[in-house]
């Protein structure tokens, strides 16, 4: 095991306990942020060069390795026996055993607080990227499936309950809308999160003359932050992050309820394909939605950690406190947990298949044409609210006697209420009563295939804003 290094130790007597140590000891999870060590620390050495601290000769030393530090961390064995504090220390330590006498300047005017918020930035700014990808390819997916079936009807619900009929497209643009949200909460993130911290010190700032906007156009951000108080003791980032995340994982969740419950038997309008469900141990006839069960039960995981970091953050002092130390299992478990869910997601949409001949029944069996009767009579002059008692009575009358709507025609529907007219029976189909819908927002067919138009378009810009991570 290699000897552990720490960046403090003058003013102590006696080094810290075993169990302290232990306690205290990050690395485990935080060697994730490696790569964007490695790269704050390159351009960290490019300005002490420029001002000075370090010499031709040194820099060269301190970049070379840190180049080889970066090729050997792709191997797990870089990290084995390790143990040191964190990832920075364990940078430093490699440092000094490939560049000598030279790493011992890379620390100048630099404190871990202001490198800690740089790594972090670095890392999250690559995964918010990759999670707008995934959130792209569930929307291109869900927008797929709709054009499969471009006139299936479906009934939509409220409470859980038959409410009024919609087209299967319709019903899947309001999770693309859902998502499509998501990804512009994602990039708002992003550009909080894509402001470069380094210079900042411990809290004070620098006292170097270190060129700040030169750093910030070599890591490639968009601003440097404006006080380094703020740095020190600011998290807001990530929880801008997280709050994003749990977001997405709600509208998973949401998504994988309603395919979970209309891939059931009791349902049974959704296929889900073989290679996303499984089996029971016991009983052979089964097919179990555990991938939409998985996406639903890890939606807590990811509200957890935006919790749990919000809660560690709220009462704690000007600056930096050890605690914020803990916002990184749960950034780390967040990103993966979402990034996974979504891909996982875009899978199932892709192969999941609809019986558009039984979620159309369902549909006409269920009065759900009962408020476009209602607003035919409105349309003619008959006030709404005695235009939906009318057609209540008529809903109960079919209820009490067993009638469907299609049981209904045009002269018995007249014998029915004076009010009805012959004309009024076509509205028993839902598909009429659809076509009546084509306000921007509706699920008329024509709104409807407007709507999808529209959204590849704007999938198409997603795509053209999102960098190649």
């Amino acid at each position: 095991m290699s000897e552990p290094m720490k960046l403090w130790g003058g003013r102590f007597a006696v080094g810290p306990s075993e169990l302290f140590d232990r306690f205290s000891r990050s690395l485990h999870f935080d060697r994730k942020l490696i790569r964007a060590d490695v790269r704050g620390s390159k351009a960290f050495a490019n300005a002490l060069l420029r001002i000075g601290i370090l010499n031709d000769d040194e820099y060269r030393h301190i970049f070379a390795a840190l180049q080889r530090i970066e090729t050997e961390s792709n191997d797990e064995r870089f990290f084995a026996g390790a143990s040191d504090e964190d990832v920075h220390t364990l940078v430093i330590r490699k440092l000094h055993e490939y560049a000598g006498p030279a790493a011992e300047k890379i620390h100048t005017g630099r404190s871990r607080n202001e490198q800690v918020s740089l790594d972090t930035r670095l890392w999250l700014r690559e995964e918010i990227d990759a999670t707008r990808h995934h959130v792209a390819d569930l929307i291109e997916a869900l927008l797929n499936l709709g054009e499969r079936y471009p006139d299936a009807v479906i009934p939509g619900f409220t409470h859980l309950r038959r409410a009024q009929a919609v087209l299967w497209p319709h019903y899947l643009l309001a999770y693309a809308d859902m998502l499509e949200r998501d990804w512009q909460r994602l990039t708002e993130a992003r550009s909080r999160v894509n402001v470069m911290p380094l210079g900042s010190g411990a809290l004070a700032g620098s006292g170097f003359p270190i060129d700040r906007e030169q750093i910030a156009r070599e890591l490639e951000f968009e601003a440097t932050t404006t006080n380094s108080m703020d740095v020190s003791g600011d998290r807001d980032f990530v929880l801008d992050y997280l709050y994003a995340a749990s977001t997405i994982a709600l509208h998973l969740s949401r998504l994988a309820e309603d395919w979970i419950l209309y891939s059931s038997d009791e349902f049974g309008w959704l296929e889900l394909s073989d290679p996303v469900t499984s089996g029971s141990s016991l009983m052979p006839q089964k097919k179990n939605p555990d991938s939409l069960e998985l996406i639903r039960g890890k939606t807590g995981r990811v509200f957890g950690s935006f919790s749990a970091l919000y809660v560690l953050m709220k009462g704690l002092p000007m600056t930096y406190n050890r605690d914020m130390q803990e916002d990184k299992e749960q950034l780390f478990d967040a990103a993966e947990t979402v990034q996974l869910s979504l891909a996982m997601a875009t899978e199932v949409a892709r192969g999941v298949s609809l019986r558009p001949l039984v979620s159309e029944e369902a549909a006409v069996e269920g009065w759900l044409v009962a408020t476009d009767l209602a607003e035919a009579l409105a349309r003619e002059g008959f006030p709404f609210h005695s235009a939906h008692k009318l057609v209540g009575r008529l809903v109960l009358h079919s209820v009490e006697t067993g009638k469907k709507p299609g049981d209904w025609t045009p002269e018995t529907l007249a014998a029915f209420a004076p009010e009805f007219r012959s004309e009024h029976a076509a509205l028993l189909d839902p598909r009429e009563g659809m076509k009546t819908r084509e306000a921007k927002g509706g699920t008329g067919p024509a709104a409807v295939r407007g709507a999808l138009a529209n959204a590849r378009v704007r999938l198409a810009s997603m795509r053209e804003r999102t960098p190649i991570w």
